[in-house]
């Protein structure tokens, strides 16, 4: 991790105030909490709109914070304690990272998208971890504040890092990019996430192609290439070593000779011929995300046996595509960490194209931050659901409804069940189920549906 002296901190960094004092006090790594405050810590405190984390740096240090960050702009900086005043500690905080990374002998892999991000950075993760030492975005460290917080935390020995980069609106990819300056950059898909704030489809590939800023000269470019909005945009991009991945033969690589199970998929790809992966996570979607990888992997000079050995021991960050069972002996895929059209498009396609279950439910929720449009999607994946092969369509929430009123233009009204009361939908899910079947669970993350998996378990 970050480790320095406040002197060589300060050199870093723009710091207005005089330090001589406290010049050789060793700083370790970096805490913007002061209740998970390690000894040795720099703390970065922020002005919220309701609380001021200036008021806690003193407490910081009480706690073992080696030193804390100040906002010039924040009367009475305390003068016994190592403070150092800076511009912004925002600001100070992204700097900070951005040439902490240049100082790494480090490879950088960045990700976006609207649906894979996190599933793809396992797999790029896993991939090279067999042939390096590799370090991964943990949680959802993959904002303004979360990326530096992810690259501060690097062991000096780490040789790559896959970094996971969020947005709601224009501008904030481009900044992560800057920050980071990857070697290699993803887009796994175009999606209708974050409609709300950017419009249109090609307001989203705008924002996401925002990744390619950063990018090292010759770095290397991998995206969707079935999407047509991506392939539009990228032409006038003036990049120097784009692949593509996706189910057309037009992709650099493309899946072939898939066979897929409940307990994953068997692929071949048009790269390597003859070689066969296999993924243990369902869904052809998470095959596609595994191209991405493999262009990574291939471009890192990972060998290909190495590249079936890191996908085979995969193990995904929880709540995307992971299977339990309850306490019936039932079956249930939680995917309810984030939804949007696409992906609860795919999960529900996955859950059709599954055998040997007698009876198969659907647990969807509501899909957030649609925009004006947001009824008539949720409407839309109602009535792509198959009820031959579906059996029983459960809803929760407002929007949920929509997709009940959709599937109810294809099913029987007692095989459509719609709640707002998640604890309502567990106590009749714990009725129809007996053992044997399989429920998906998907919505957005704040419909919080692990909460009737719980119940389930």
């Amino acid at each position: 991790m970050f480790e320095k002296s406040i002197k060589e901190t300060c050199e870093m960094l723009h710091v207005q105030n005089d330090l001589t004092h406290f010049e050789d006090i060793v700083i370790k790594g970096v805490s913007i909490d002061t209740r998970k405050i390690e000894k040795g810590n720099l703390f970065v405190p922020f002005k919220g709109e309701n609380v001021d984390g200036h008021r806690f740096v003193r407490q910081a240090i009480e706690k073992g914070a080696a030193a804390a960050l100040w906002d010039k702009n924040v009367p009475n900086p305390p003068e016994d304690i190592p403070v150092l005043v800076v511009d912004d500690p925002l600001l100070a905080l992204q700097s900070l990272a951005n040439q902490y990374r240049h100082q790494l002998d480090l490879k950088v892999v960045g990700i976006t998208g609207s649906n894979g991000k996190t599933t793809t950075k396992d797999m790029v993760a896993n991939l090279l971890g067999t042939k390096y030492k590799v370090h991964k975005t943990q949680g959802n460290y993959n904002n303004h504040i979360g990326l530096p917080l992810t690259l501060l935390s690097l062991p000096e020995d780490a040789e790559v890092a896959v970094l996971e980069m969020g947005m709601s609106g224009f501008g904030e990819i481009e900044l992560l990019s800057e920050i980071s300056q990857p070697d290699a950059a993803i887009i796994t898909n175009i999606g209708e996430s974050h409609l709300q704030d950017l419009g249109s489809r090609e307001g989203i590939t705008r924002a996401k192609l925002e990744i390619v800023q950063g990018l090292k000269e010759a770095g290397l470019f991998v995206y969707y290439g079935d999407e047509p909005l991506l392939e539009e945009q990228v032409k006038d991009l003036a990049l120097k070593h784009v692949e593509t991945f996706g189910r057309s033969e037009a992709n650099t690589i493309y899946p072939v000779n898939i066979e897929m199970s409940n307990a994953g998929s068997r692929f071949e790809t048009s790269l390597y011929e003859g070689e066969e992966f296999f993924l243990p996570v369902l869904g052809q979607h998470n095959i596609h995300n595994s191209l991405a990888a493999i262009l990574i992997a291939k471009e890192f000079g990972v060998t290909v046996e190495e590249m079936k050995k890191g996908l085979k021991s995969l193990k995904l960050t929880q709540m995307r595509m992971e299977m339990k069972e309850g306490r019936k002996g039932e079956k249930i895929i939680n995917d309810a960490y984030n939804a949007s059209p696409t992906s609860m498009k795919a999960a529900v396609q996955l859950v059709s194209e599954l055998e040997g279950f007698n009876t198969k439910m659907l647990i969807l929720g509501d899909m957030l931050e649609l925009g004006d449009n947001e009824e008539e999607f949720h409407l839309e994946i109602g009535r792509m659901i198959d009820p031959e092969k579906i059996q029983h369509v459960y809803t929760c929430g407002q929007l949920g409804e929509f997709i009940a009123k959709g599937a109810l233009e294809r099913f029987s009204p007692e095989n459509v069940h719609s709640y707002q009361d998640k604890n309502k939908l567990s106590q009749e899910l714990k009725k129809r189920t007996e053992g044997g079947e399989l429920l998906l669970f998907k919505a957005s993350r704040g419909m919080r549906l692990e909460e009737v998996i719980e119940a389930l378990s």
